[in-house]
C-alpha cells in the first residue's frame, strides 16, 4: 500500500506538470514516451522476443504522436514547416512499410516469431499510439485551444470518474455481477454508480469551463456533452474489461512495472484510449 501511495503521489506531480505544459512540446515529449513504453508493454507480454520487431515497433509507436498536429514541435518547429513534413508522405505508406518489415523479420527469424506475435506488434506499434496521439489532436484540432484541451479532461474525467465510482458502488451496493468471467469484483450496480458520478463529475467540469473559458459554450454544446457522458463512460468501463481480457489472454498481471504497485503504462490508461477515442468522434462529428 505504501508503495502505491507514493507511485501515486509521483503520477500526480507528473500530471500537474504535464497540465502546466500542456502547450509546449514538453506536452507531447511525455505522450510520445508513454505511447513507446505502451507498445513495448504490449509486445512483450505476447512473448516476443524478436529485438528488431521490438526495437522498431517501440520506435514507429514512440514517432507517430509527433505526426499528429502540425503543431506539435512549436515553437521550435513552425506549424506550417512541420505541416509539409508530415504530409510529403502519406501516413498510410509508413503503416504499409512497417506491417511488411514485420513480416520479412517474421520470415528470417521464423523459427522463434509466430504470426500471431507480429499481429500484436502491429497493434501495439500501429493503434496504441494512434490512440495517444488523440491527447495531441484533440488539443490542437480548434482555433480555441481551450476546447480542446477541456475535451482531454472530459474524456479522463469520464474513465476515472467511472473506474472510481464504479469500485466505490460496488462496494456499497454491488449485488449482480456484471461479467464474473472477466472481472468478478465489478457489479451492474456499481457500473451504474460510476457512470453518475462521471456524469456528475462533468458537470462541474462544464460549469468551471463556462466560467473561466473565453469562448463558452451554448446549450446546445452543453445538451451534446452531458449526453454523450453517458456512452463514453460506458466505453471506459469497456476499455477496463478489454484489458482485463488481454491479460487473462497473456497470463500476465499487469501489462508493465514501470509505477510500482499500478503496473505498466497500459495498466492507467486502458480506459483512457477508450474514452479518448470515442470523445474525438463525438468531437469531429458535432463540433467540427
Amino acid at each position: 500500500m505504501k508503495q502505491r501511495v507514493i507511485t501515486a503521489v509521483a503520477l500526480l506531480a507528473l500530471l500537474a506538470l504535464v497540465v502546466w505544459q500542456i502547450n509546449t512540446p514538453l506536452f507531447v515529449a511525455v505522450i510520445a514516451v508513454f505511447s513507446a513504453i505502451a507498445a513495448n508493454e504490449i509486445m512483450k507480454c505476447s512473448k516476443l522476443d524478436n529485438k528488431f520487431i521490438l526495437i522498431v515497433g517501440t520506435a514507429f509507436a514512440g514517432l507517430l504522436p509527433l505526426f499528429a498536429s502540425k503543431k506539435v514541435l512549436m515553437p521550435f518547429v513552425d506549424a506550417e514547416v512541420w505541416d509539409k513534413v508530415i504530409s510529403f508522405i502519406p501516413a498510410q505508406a509508413y503503416i504499409i512499410i512497417l506491417v511488411l518489415s514485420f513480416l520479412l523479420a517474421m520470415l528470417k527469424g521464423y523459427s522463434h516469431t509466430r504470426f500471431e506475435q507480429v499481429a500484436i506488434a502491429i497493434f501495439g506499434s500501429v493503434l496504441v499510439p494512434y490512440g495517444f496521439s488523440i491527447f495531441i489532436r484533440l488539443r490542437d484540432m480548434y482555433m480555441n485551444e481551450q476546447f480542446g484541451i477541456y475535451l482531454i479532461f472530459y474524456a479522463l474525467i469520464c474513465a476515472l470518474a467511472t473506474d472510481t465510482g464504479a469500485q466505490l458502488g460496488g462496494i456499497k451496493f454491488g449485488k449482480h455481477k456484471m461479467s464474473p468471467n472477466i472481472s468478478p469484483k465489478k457489479t451492474i450496480e456499481g457500473a451504474a454508480c460510476g457512470i453518475i458520478t462521471s456524469i456528475v463529475l462533468n458537470a462541474v467540469a462544464l460549469v468551471l469551463y463556462n466560467y473561466f473559458a473565453d469562448a463558452k459554450l451554448d446549450a446546445a454544446g452543453v445538451t451534446i456533452l452531458m449526453i454523450c457522458c453517458v456512452p463514453v463512460s460506458f466505453m471506459g468501463m469497456m476499455g477496463d474489461l478489454s484489458a482485463s481480457v488481454l491479460k487473462r489472454n497473456f497470463d500476465v498481471k499487469d501489462f508493465g512495472k514501470i509505477f510500482p504497485g499500478h503496473g505498466g503504462v497500459m495498466d492507467r490508461f486502458d480506459s483512457s484510449m477508450f474514452t479518448l477515442a470515442l470523445t474525438y468522434v463525438m468531437a469531429l462529428v458535432f463540433f467540427a
